[in-house]
């Protein structure tokens, strides 16, 4: 799945700027510096390690963004509220099938896998490759809740 093919609610890329995270979003509903949920990795991170002391994740419909220096990424999208990706010209939404999603992914599909998710419980669990070359260590975790779209989360190693 090419980050360069999604846009959030069909408009936002996964790497955007907080005014255009306004324009289209509004105001966050909520956020937590990073400095307090302490993540053991997280998307804008300095080369040496370091993060902004004012980092912090913005929250809007559950779908979780971090933001750092004014600059937004898509971090988790939650579909239960309204929140969808267009990937390619394709809708994905809480209405988007496990029987759609292994003919948009049959490959990762094979390997369907539960993942027992802090606060969630058990999901099912379809992995994708963060980058056509299989170079980052990171991948794309699609949640399926009742046979349906779930969450969509970027996972990175620690």
């Amino acid at each position: 799945m090419d980050e360069k093919n999604i846009r959030f609610n069909g408009k936002l890329k996964r790497y955007f700027s907080f005014s255009e995270f306004q324009s289209v979003l509004g105001e966050p509903d909520s956020t937590k510096l990073l400095s307090d949920e302490e993540p053991c990795t997280n998307i804008f991170q300095e080369p040496d390690g370091s993060v902004h002391p004012d980092a912090k994740y913005l929250y809007k419909n559950g779908s979780r963004f971090e933001c750092s220096q004014g600059k937004v990424a898509i971090d988790e999208v939650k579909f239960g509220n309204g929140d969808f990706i267009v990937f390619g010209n394709v809708s994905l939404s809480k209405q988007t099938t496990l029987a759609e999603l292994k003919k948009l992914f049959p490959n990762a599909a094979e390997h369907i896998g539960i993942m027992d998710v802090a606060g969630e419980g058990e999901l099912q669990v379809i992995q994708l490759r963060e980058d056509k070359n299989n170079i980052s260590d990171g991948h794309i975790n699609i949640f399926i809740r009742n046979g349906k779209l779930y969450s969509l989360h970027w996972w990175f190693p620690c």
